[in-house]
């Protein structure tokens, strides 16, 4: 897709969200931690200059920077984003999660964000991105300042689109690209790949992860057999419309093909509405990507779609359900 395409996604993500007082430390130091760590602060919020990791126009978030952290034992959420977005995509969920007692990460994937594209759409992201989460989860655990404030055995992980694709992967899920291989219908990136006989190593499994929230992930190489893999509480989000290479009936079917007790939501609308509610002026500019069905409010589904995720956390990390 265009430049302009992800330009638009990345503006639409940051600068629309809602505010909520969370505290923000900044990652900078390490081009492979690009990103930011969310958790709880009650001061007031207000714009943190994003310096070297600004993306395109967006050059601020809203946050309360460094804010001291002074509780402990708090549950972690990692958050992976979509193909060519950053590490503050979604950022009224790690809000609203901070705002609710977690610590939340995230990282510009390499190779896969607004200002590096070198990877997408080739067969070592599917070996990368899931490489990414780990190493995101090891530093948070292991070599950040704060790390003394979270509780190890409780960790959480979020992805929308490939992040969502991604956060299978992580949870155990062996990707099937005979399935993509057999359905291509273009001789260039992944499928031009597969035709040459070419395939990435196994992706990474974190068994750290306790739970999963999976947001309108592409379909294609997950199946019954694979997805048996997983082993932890799902949440799984769906859009009834699709759009941005998802289908719906791809979705519709793996959703109908997850393991256990899965928590699982049907949207009427298409794959933006799970970015941030557009202001009135994106809305003109920008409409295939702010315009949602009649009767679809989508600042009101963010505050169903952010409580719910808050809900499903909290009692997955939180309150002691163990997992599957």
């Amino acid at each position: 897709m265009s430049r302009t395409f992800w330009l638009c996604i990345l503006v639409l993500s940051c600068l629309t969200a809602p505010a909520r007082s969370a505290g923000v430390q900044l990652l900078d130091s390490d081009p492979r931690l690009e990103g930011a760590i969310w958790y709880p602060c009650v001061a007031e919020p207000r714009a943190v200059e994003l310096g070297r990791l600004s993306v395109q126009i967006v050059s601020t978030i809203d946050g309360v920077k460094d804010c001291p952290l002074t509780a402990t034992k708090l549950p972690l959420v990692v958050l992976s984003h979509g193909r060519g977005g950053w590490f503050a995509a979604h950022i009224d969920v790690a809000e609203a999660l901070a705002d609710a007692g977690f610590v939340v990460a995230a990282i510009n994937h390499p190779g896969d964000n607004g200002n590096d594209s070198s990877k997408r759409d080739t067969l070592s992201l599917w070996q990368s991105r899931p490489d990414d989460i780990v190493r995101l989860i090891d530093y948070v655990l292991n070599d950040w300042k704060d790390r003394a404030a979270i509780d190890r055995t409780k960790i959480g992980l979020f992805g929308f689109s490939l992040g969502g694709a991604t956060g299978f992967l992580v949870a155990g899920v062996k990707p099937d690209f005979d399935r993509l291989a057999r359905v291509c219908n273009q001789q260039a990136g992944i499928c031009a790949q597969l035709a040459n006989g070419e395939a990435p190593p196994a992706p990474s499994h974190d068994s750290r992860i306790r739970a999963a929230v999976i947001v309108d992930p592409p379909s294609t190489v997950f199946t019954a057999d694979n997805l048996a893999a997983i082993g932890i509480p799902l949440q799984f989000w769906r859009s009834e419309q699709g759009g941005g290479g998802v289908d719906p009936a791809g979705t519709s079917r793996v959703a109908a093909a997850l393991p256990g007790k899965p928590e699982i939501h049907a949207v009427p609308a298409g794959h933006y509405a799970f970015l941030a509610p557009c202001t009135p002026q994106f809305a003109v500019a920008l409409p295939r990507f702010c315009s949602d069905p009649a009767g679809f409010d989508r600042l009101a589904f963010h505050r169903e779609f952010d409580a719910t995720i808050v809900r499903f956390f909290k009692a997955h990390l939180v309150d002691g359900n163990p997992p599957r």
